[in-house]
């Protein structure tokens, strides 16, 4: 039985939860529910959250605190019954805790002006051309060189007076296998399109500037900006496609050529649109949709070749279609659906962070954060000795996912946050190394460590702020509260109430004999009911109706 006190509280003194300084220093118990207390700020945290116009009157408080009890004692029932301690629910519990505390795992300075930067680049495209030489990210420094050098040596060639699109082609250029068709011409994109480091060069370069190399995670490229315009907003579009292989032969283009004129020629008879695509179009992927394609234009991560996108910009409104457009994958006539120039700022401020969030740009943030919280807390290395013994001892089995820490006799500190008193070990470091192994390259132990010890302090003095979070923010506590209790509460409702009913039929029908008078209706009529548009007109359909009436009784 789960017991609970409910403490009246006025709703003057809810209103004024802010408005005296007893409440800016105590949170009155609202009500206390499994030995569990529920204050006043609880109460309103959610009670605001579900209500946009809140009405503080004592009905509706009072309807709104049952409400919440109701809540309150499920979950607290759920808990008795050991649901927090699911495993299934607590991983669940996990991931959302580790999405929300991500806003508070970042600089909000920079982040804020990642996202301004978005936005501004948003409204300008940048053409650009580029040659790639690949290289891995955890290439060794041999490795890296050379394609560092390869990269430089594609530049010299060009600066000599060499075509950037030959040398892009030729057999020491560029490895995109793109370059056969595009000679390096990426044709125009805008933020989010490519990737940070890449774009970021793009954009602080001008015109008919060329690059030293640029590092990604493809390796170093050098980029040539041909062009920067006012962005063209973002446009969606639909097409009727006639397929053409680039292994097609003359005759074959020829036929598709024709072909795609007949179809053009129909439309402009008058021929419906979304019949001429069931009957014509070759694209599987768009022709059950009336040949519809995912917007793209400016912000979106969505890309068309260069000479479909300016035959898509081009058409002047609604409802407008392309003459015939040739591409590498055929022949293609475009009607535009819908086009949208950027919107405001405010408007996609949200969107945009978001985005940033989940692109490289999201690095910077934490780097710059991580380096605050290590002033904050006052971190300290403790050098290179306790470091000696991971040197002496990382062999070719650590690659493998084979090597062991036994030999590890003590567990000297390698930093410390000495503001908070929190002492990083070796054998805490020892622990990342044996579950971080993968993907690295083979190089000495001692460069091996020194990399490895740079990401186990940036992801330790993260886990150990995200560990603090609900302590450091109310919000945050607020927000775990509330998705724990949902989780629990749904899980519970769905075993002992939702999936218990569509099984139970027995019960069901017990349920029902038992409490068959609240399935009553009240006196109800079997009538038809005439609605007149003026007195004079129901006053002749009552006598109507009446003589109607008599007639049937004689």
């Amino acid at each position: 039985m789960i017991k609970y006190a409910l403490r009246i509280l006025l709703v003057a003194g809810i209103i004024g939860l802010n408005s005296t300084a007893q409440a800016q220093t105590t949170d009155p118990i609202l009500m206390e529910i499994g030995g569990k207390t529920v204050t006043k700020s609880e109460f309103l945290q959610i009670y605001l959250k579900n209500n946009s116009d809140p009405k503080f009157d004592k009905a509706s408080m009072d309807e709104y605190i049952e409400m919440f009890k109701r809540f309150k004692l499920k979950v607290a029932e759920a808990e008795s019954l050991g649901y927090d301690t699911i495993p299934k629910l607590k991983k669940e519990l996990e991931g959302y805790k580790k999405q929300l505390a991500n806003p508070y795992l970042i600089d909000s300075a920079a982040n804020n002006y990642l996202v301004q930067e978005a936005y501004d680049r948003m409204r300008t495209e940048v053409r650009a051309s580029h040659i790639l030489i690949k290289c891995d990210r955890n290439a060794s420094p041999k490795d890296t060189l050379d394609a560092w050098n390869k990269a430089m040596a594609c530049k010299a060639r060009i600066l000599k007076g060499e075509d950037f699109a030959f040398v892009a082609k030729s057999k020491n250029g560029s490895e995109d296998p793109s370059v056969v068709t595009n000679g390096g011409d990426l044709g125009y994109f805008t933020a989010f399109q490519l990737v940070y480091p890449f774009e970021d060069k793009a954009y602080n370069t001008p015109v008919g500037k060329i690059t030293d190399p640029v590092r990604t995670r493809f390796g170093y490229h050098i980029i040539q900006v041909n062009d920067k315009r006012p962005t063209r907003g973002t446009i969606k579009v639909a097409h009727l496609m006639i397929q053409v292989g680039k292994s097609a032969t003359e005759e074959q283009v020829q036929n598709a050529e024709k072909k795609i004129n007949e179809l053009y020629d129909k439309l402009n008879a008058g021929e419906s649109w979304d019949e001429m695509i069931k009957a014509h179009s070759e694209d599987p992927g768009t022709q059950k949709k009336n040949g519809e394609l995912p917007m793209f234009g400016a912000g979106t991560t969505q890309r068309m070749v260069p000479v479909f996108e300016e035959a898509a910009f081009a058409l002047k409104k609604d409802g407008d279609y392309s003459r015939p457009v040739k591409t590498d994958y055929g022949y293609h006539i475009i009607k535009r659906l819908e086009w949208k120039n950027i919107a405001s700022f405010e408007s996609l401020k949200k969107e945009i962070q978001t985005k940033v969030n989940k692109d490289e740009r999201a690095k910077k943030t934490q780097d710059s954060f991580v380096e605050k919280l290590k002033k904050q807390y006052k971190y300290k290395s403790a050098g290179e000795a306790p470091l000696a013994w991971f040197d002496k001892n990382i062999d070719s089995t650590y690659l493998q996912g084979k090597w062991s820490d036994d030999k590890l006799s003590t567990d000297l500190p390698i930093f410390e946050l000495g503001g908070v008193n929190k002492k990083f070990t070796q054998k805490m470091f020892s622990e990342y190394l044996k579950k971080n192994y993968r993907g690295l390259k083979k190089e000495d132990s001692k460069t091996l460590v020194r990399k490895q010890l740079k990401s186990w302090e940036k992801f330790a003095i993260l886990e150990y702020e995200e560990a603090i979070l609900a302590d450091k923010y109310p919000d945050y506590k607020a927000l775990i509260k509330e998705y724990h209790d949902g989780i629990i509460l749904y899980e519970v409702m769905s075993d002992k109430v939702w999936n218990k009913a569509t099984k139970d039929t027995a019960g069901l029908r017990n349920f029902f004999e038992k409490n068959r008078d609240k399935y009553m209706f009240p006196m109800r009529y079997d009538a038809i009911v005439y609605e007149c548009l003026s007195s004079e007109n129901a006053k002749m359909a009552y006598k109507m109706l009446k003589r109607k009436k008599n007639t049937s009784r004689e």
